[in-house]
């Protein structure tokens, strides 16, 4: 399953957001691979808006690993601070954005329905 999420960072604090990103804690990556999240990528634009994607087998299971995981607590919230304001967690409070188009899917459909005899 491919997951994309919105967070607002504060206009101030975008270098040093970056910064931080740059080189991630090893304690804080080994705790999102052991979670199932794969693929991860954030992208910030110069107003603060970012947008995160990973991929996952099951989002909630990881969600919820995430959440129980001791290593995250530390990163989360010194991350806190960079962002306006959410309910709960930043990282699990994100507003998930749905998917509207995924190019290789809707190759294999077109592929599937070409192929067929």
């Amino acid at each position: 399953m491919r997951v994309c999420f919105q967070m607002q960072v504060k206009p101030d604090r975008l270098s040093e957001y970056a910064e931080h990103h740059a080189a991630v804690w090893p304690d804080m990556l080994a705790a999102i691979a052991d979670a199932g999240r794969r693929n991860y990528s954030l992208f910030l634009r110069p107003d603060g808006l970012l947008i995160g994607y990973y991929e996952t087998d099951d989002d909630d299971a990881a969600q919820r690993a995430l959440e129980a995981d001791p290593r995250t607590a530390a990163w989360e919230e010194k991350m806190a601070d960079y962002f306006v304001a959410l309910a709960g967690r930043p990282d699990q409070a994100a507003p998930r954005l749905s998917e509207v188009f995924h190019l290789e899917d809707q190759l294999a459909r077109h592929h599937a329905g070409t192929n067929r005899a």
